[in-house]
């Protein structure tokens, strides 16, 4: 590759890192924050808080990049999210795994950019927590804005491997990667927009529905008493409208309605992200 082309895969690289890991805290946060990234001499020294994350792909050997964030960044971003939905932040330990969670979606994020540029579907191999190599990568700082204000500089570190990769067109084999497809041609830019080639997998997946139209919570003694004809008060007014629940997850509410003599329900409001989380907790 030409000195040209190298930096043309890096700007294209890091653009689509910090698109990705913007499109992830958009979507539990409800506001896309912005980046810009710089070059910096070598890995962060004297950073001891920062908490690596190490993402080898199965694009070739030693496909590898590395993501950081000091304590106070990965804390911020992991308690905005969580007040996105209303939960209250009372352990640390919470919110740094929330902020894997964002990271984990970022990188796979990435990994589906990457397959539409080399026109071969790459795949997030297992990451695990280790800092990066002291020497040998390419280190880059990140400088972003979340709710207005600027988080501390995040880190992004790569193996030249990882970005000579980019020319090459051709995934490596790897236990979660997808079968290639032949005669791709790269693609110059990814917008975020696209839709993944493996979603086309998941389309015909069947999810259990259900329908909850209230709960209760009863002594034992009360339970054993149940008999045929027995009543159970529910949680729920006759006018309020019932639950739909996929896989679950509470996803919409609605009204009972009869079609040619079934139960069925009429969408009245599908539940927001937010809320969908909060149904998790």
């Amino acid at each position: 590759m030409s000195d040209h082309e190298h930096g043309e895969a890096i700007e294209w690289l890091l653009e689509n890192w910090i698109a990705r890991l913007a499109d992830s805290l958009e979507g539990t946060t409800g506001e896309r924050p912005g980046g810009v990234w710089r070059a910096v001499e070598g890995v962060p020294s004297g950073a001891e808080d920062v908490l690596w994350w190490e993402q080898p792909l199965s694009l070739g050997e030693s496909a590898t990049f590395w993501a950081g964030a000091p304590q106070a960044a990965w804390l911020e971003i992991g308690s905005q999210v969580l007040r996105g939905a209303g939960i209250e932040v009372s352990d640390p330990h919470h919110a740094r795994n929330t902020y894997l969670e964002v990271l984990s979606q970022a990188c796979s994020g990435l990994a589906r950019a990457i397959s539409r540029r080399v026109g071969a579907e790459v795949a997030c191999e297992k990451g695990h927590e280790n800092p990066p190599l002291a020497n040998g990568v390419a280190a880059f700082a990140i400088d972003m804005t979340l709710g207005g204000a600027p988080l501390p500089p995040l880190h992004l570190c790569l193996l030249p491997a990882l970005r000579d990769a980019f020319q090459t067109g051709v995934a490596r084999p790897g236990p979660n990667a997808i079968a290639a497809k032949s005669g791709g041609a790269p693609e110059p830019r990814a917008e975020s927009s696209d839709a993944p080639r493996t979603l086309d997998l998941l389309l015909e997946v069947e999810l259990p529905v259900s329908v909850s139209f209230g709960r209760a919570q009863l002594p034992l003694k009360d339970v054993l008493k149940l008999t045929s004809g027995s009543i159970v008060e529910l949680n729920r007014t006759v006018s309020e409208p019932v639950e739909v629940i996929v896989n679950g997850c509470v996803i919409a509410r609605g009204e009972v309605v009869v079609v040619e003599g079934n139960y069925g329900v009429r969408i009245q409001e599908i539940i927001s992200r937010e809320k969908r989380l909060r149904t998790l907790q």
